[in-house]
């Protein structure tokens, strides 16, 4: 049984849109960034890697509401998101001054980690041309209402970058609602986003505007605490089972605050070192009641940045294809397992692997 109500994707042009900035990914591979001679180029972004993993891994019409200043590096992003197969008619150009003063696009280094070298990311994003992106930059209702969106996703990591940002969150999903598209929203706090512009505080102001509009609410319970104020005394966040008791008492506090939540998913991730995690992922609605993904412990990983978009594609591609909730987070928890066995912050998974794995395959080889 479907647990959201989703648009006929014969009167939609795309079946999901994300909202949020698109960075250049550059990763030094299996080296570190302050050695390095040479970096592999990716795109890459919290929002943007959903609708990227939508089309690639599931075949869906996606689209990104983004901005990039127009320069070589603007344009090699833009080359990026059409490889994607991600459509680009909403992406916005902003004029560059030849230096990055005044609008600039946003640069991302990321080490994978290994054993007990934790991932780094070290990010350069101030002043971006997507944290200048205000509300009256695109026109919603022509994209939600005359072409038709039948899923928008965004989250918190975009609304983290500019005062603009936010209120650019807060139009989108407005105008998404009017015209019936489901919203997601995954909560993805990061607290070096947050600091500069008054840290917790805002992050809880800024999102306790947002949750009134979301449909479908992804965090763990580190993001539900952060970000919208819910505490859960006594959890222990390094055991699973822990987690598991943790979320489930959270969801009714959460879902009286917020009763327009149709779902709320979470991933559970223990880190035993950079390249062994327990992995896991929940989720609730109210007629479902609360399911749990097969748990994977002693999960191999080869680059952990991006696991969680991907759990979150796999599930949105769920609920789009009418399934029940128990059949989408197991689609999510393999989807996110899988991404993370390959470079890059996007997908190279398949739709019959992620299937293949959610129904309890292994890496038997494939002939």
């Amino acid at each position: 049984m479907s647990v959201v109500d989703v648009r006929p994707a014969d009167q939609c042009r795309f079946d999901a849109v994300s909202l949020g900035e698109v960075m250049l990914r550059l990763d030094p591979g299996e080296g570190r960034i302050r050695t390095a001679r040479s970096f592999t180029a990716w795109e890459g972004g919290g929002e943007y890697n959903v609708s990227r993993g939508l089309a690639r891994a599931f075949g869906h019409r996606t689209g990104v509401v983004t901005a990039l200043a127009d320069n070589e590096i603007g344009r090699l992003v833009e080359g990026l998101i059409l490889a994607g197969g991600v459509d680009t008619s909403h992406l916005v150009w902003k004029t560059y001054d030849g230096i990055g003063r005044s609008v600039r696009n946003g640069l991302n280094f990321t080490e994978r980690g290994f054993g007990v070298r934790g991932a780094v990311g070290v990010s350069d994003r101030g002043h971006t041309a997507a944290s200048q992106l205000a509300p009256a930059d695109v026109d919603w209702d022509h994209l939600f209402g005359t072409l038709g969106v039948r899923w928008l996703h965004t989250g918190g990591i975009y609304a983290a970058l500019s005062e603009t940002a936010a209120d650019t969150v807060i139009a989108a999903v407005e105008a998404a609602h009017r015209h019936g598209t489901v919203v997601s929203y995954d909560l993805n706090y990061r607290p070096s986003l947050w600091k500069a512009i008054g840290g917790i505080g805002k992050a809880r102001e800024v999102n306790r505007a947002i949750a009134p509009h979301v449909d479908v609410m992804i965090g763990n319970e580190e993001d539900f605490t952060a970000s919208l104020g819910f505490e859960v005394p006594g959890v222990d966040e390094s055991l699973a089972e822990l987690d598991v008791e943790g979320f489930a008492a959270m969801i009714d506090e959460v879902a009286k605050s917020y009763p327009n939540f149709k779902v709320v998913a979470t991933t559970m991730r223990t880190v035993r070192s950079a390249t062994i995690n327990d992995w896991g992922a929940l989720a609730w609605s109210p007629a479902s009641g609360l399911v749990r993904a097969a748990q994977r412990d002693g999960l191999e990983i080869l680059d952990r940045v991006g696991g969680g978009d991907s759990f979150a594609s796999g599930l949105i591609h769920g609920l789009l294809e009418g399934a029940d909730l128990q059949t989408a987070v197991d689609y999510g928890a393999a989807h996110g397992a899988l991404a993370m066995t390959t470079p890059g912050d996007t997908t190279m998974a398949s739709k019959a692997e992620v299937y293949k794995l959610a129904a309890g395959g292994g890496a038997r080889v494939d002939r």
